[in-house]
């Protein structure tokens, strides 16, 4: 484990609102790499994938750099177009 993750994982513990908090963000964040990776993977660019989604490019990248902004049938219409599917999980 690298020291970063050290870190975080001791803060994680002893900070109830950082853990929190890092839990939220990283899952934003995770969404718009996960985006970015299967469009890339489609050899698609965010031009192209906006066209193929009667959409801009602005919003394209607005979902891999700011996923907090998407909307639920935004993201199932855009993983059903690369190919995948989105499974929620509550818990």
């Amino acid at each position: 484990m690298s020291d970063l993750q050290e870190y975080i994982e001791k803060r994680k513990k002893t900070d109830k609102e950082f853990s929190i908090n890092f839990d939220k963000g990283y899952e934003r964040f995770k969404i718009g790499v996960i985006l970015r990776q299967i469009r890339k993977s489609a050899g698609l660019t965010q031009q192209e994938l906006a066209n193929k989604l009667q959409t801009k490019k602005s919003a394209i990248s607005r979902m891999e750099n700011h996923a907090e902004d998407i909307k639920l049938p935004t993201l199932i219409k855009t993983a059903s177009y690369l190919g995948k599917k989105i499974n929620i999980d509550i818990y």
